[in-house]
């Protein structure tokens, strides 16, 4: 991977100027590091896209960084952004918690944000999204229209909430569906997904739910090859075909991103963990496909209402 060093262009800043009054606070500028690239269109896309919201609304310069991989390239990406009067970073991954945690005590001036980690230190925090209940009525959604009453998920890790609570969701809109789970052992892993993904569909599994950003476009293509269906992961992914992806199970790290940049701006933003489901607007489902009926998306769109109020899944 190429690092590249960039800054969002000057018609984005002309754009930025019709948008809300600048915020007045602590904040000054911006910065992001992902590990891959922000054109993968689903991860690191989201983190891209949720700078620039960030840049609309606060009318702050921001910057990233890709192929941050080791701790030794963000250190340096760290002493860059540090020079440019950057005073809030966000890792966009699990593995800048580690990487922000052994170097953060050097810069008591600048916020290190992460994802799905332990942030230690007082200018450090983690970021998590609580994607149990995420998974659990992305599983609904596949059981309901699973003709075989076979599906499957093929995650990237087995710690990954949202895995538990699609079989949870499956069995609980049918509690005849059979769950196959495999695991790629990395985000990345684009060929073993395939593979893993061609047998589930062998085995006559008709709806796939792809949890893992790298791997789940071209899983989805796989799908829709043999004319079956997912549940799209992380981002809004009808776009891939609205008669093969059912609903998407999204990740909104856009509106987290200004959520957290606006409560560091008024001095609120806590070190630590923190952790976001449904109540905050940040979690939701997509785009239905036209073939789930009208009456299922009304019963389930009621069942994600009353989770949100009372944090009861359905049994």
């Amino acid at each position: 991977m190429v690092n590249r060093f960039g800054i969002i262009l000057l018609c984005l800043l002309l754009l930025a100027a019709c948008g809300e009054p600048k915020a007045s606070g602590k904040l000054y500028k911006v910065g992001l590091l992902v590990p891959e690239t922000i054109n993968d269109q689903v991860w690191g896309t989201k983190g891209f896209n949720g700078m620039l919201k960030i840049q609309s609304k606060f009318h702050v310069e921001v910057f990233y960084k890709e192929g941050m991989t080791s701790q030794a390239v963000v250190e340096q990406a760290v002493k860059e952004f540090d020079q440019k009067g950057v005073n809030l970073i966000f890792g966009h991954g699990s593995e800048y918690a580690e990487f922000f945690n052994n170097i953060s005590k050097q810069y008591p001036n600048i916020h290190f944000v992460s994802f799905n980690g332990d942030a230690k230190n007082k200018n450090t925090t983690s970021l998590t999204f609580k994607s149990h209940a995420m998974g659990f009525f992305g599983g609904m959604v596949a059981a309901h229209m699973s003709h075989t009453n076979k599906v499957g998920v093929l995650a990237a890790y087995e710690w990954q909430p949202e895995i538990e609570g699609f079989y949870q969701g499956a069995l609980a809109e049918n509690k005849d569906t059979k769950v196959s789970i495999e695991y790629v052992e990395n985000w990345d892993d684009k060929q073993k997904a395939i593979q893993l993904a061609d047998q589930m569909l062998k085995n006559g599994v008709d709806v796939v739910y792809p949890a893992g950003n790298g791997f789940n476009v071209p899983v989805i293509e796989q799908v829709k090859e043999h004319g079956l269906y997912v549940i799209g992961y992380v981002s809004e992914q009808s776009d891939l075909g609205e008669s093969t992806v059912l609903t998407s199970t999204i990740q909104q790290v856009n509106k987290l991103y200004v959520k957290v940049a606006e409560q560091y701006s008024n001095g609120n933003l806590h070190s630590g963990n923190l952790s976001y489901d449904f109540q905050d607007n940040v979690i939701s489902l997509g785009k239905f496909s036209p073939l789930v009926s009208k009456e299922f998306i009304g019963q389930l769109n009621r069942q994600i209402d009353h989770y949100k109020k009372t944090g009861e899944l359905p049994k």
